[in-house]
């Protein structure tokens, strides 16, 4: 059986980041189980989200005009992917403490009360099932375990709240410091990339 990994990019420079999903999607390349989507959020250019896009989602589908189909179709088209694979594969830069705008556009359009998720009495309910995520963060400075990395956590939550919880994490950070370290830090995350995709 085929597993189907969906690679998700959003750096607007040509940086750590991409080089990590490049690695990770040559070391899946060549598997005949294996098959990789790629989706650049930042060649996409997803739009932020506003109150028309957000309004189309509550008109049944049958009812929406031609302006409503549209709008719509940014959030069911990117959640059909999602549903679609098996992994999840985030390849996230730090700016400024926290997510890409292109990323946080993707995440406004996927995390979506009544299709991915639903209320309960007794919480969110995650209605992504069967799935898990990988993430590749690449970072200038040195932040995990620091009450600055508040990309992390954000992340997770965002994850869990669609019900996605089996979530790996590699990390290459001290990027800008220097090239010794900014090799050796990547030097770490394609080890432990090489280690994750043979789980995949």
């Amino acid at each position: 059986m085929t597993r189907k990994i969906l690679v998700l990019t959003s750096s607007i420079l040509d940086g750590n980041s991409l080089a990590l999903a490049d690695h990770l999607s040559a070391q899946l390349s060549g598997r005949d189980e294996v098959a990789v989507t790629r989706r650049d959020l930042v060649a996409d250019d997803l739009p932020h989200l506003g109150f028309a896009e957000l309004s189309s989602w509550q008109v049944p589908a049958a009812e929406r005009n031609a302006e409503q189909q549209a709008l719509a179709a940014h959030s069911d088209t990117l959640i059909d992917e999602l549903l679609a694979h098996d992994v999840l594969v985030l390849a996230v830069p730090m700016y400024n403490f926290g997510l890409p705008t292109q990323l946080k556009a993707w995440f406004d359009r996927v995390l979506r009360a009544g299709v991915t998720f639903r209320y309960t009495e007794s919480g969110p309910e995650g209605l992504v099932d069967g799935k898990r995520a990988l993430i590749l963060a690449a970072r200038g400075g040195q932040y995990v375990g620091t009450p600055m990395d508040t990309q992390t956590p954000h992340l997770q939550h965002m994850l869990a709240h669609i019900g996605i919880t089996e979530v790996d994490t590699v990390f290459s950070e001290g990027l800008a410091i220097g090239e010794s370290q900014r090799e050796a830090a990547m030097g770490e995350a394609r080890q432990a990339i090489d280690a994750l995709a043979q789980q995949i």
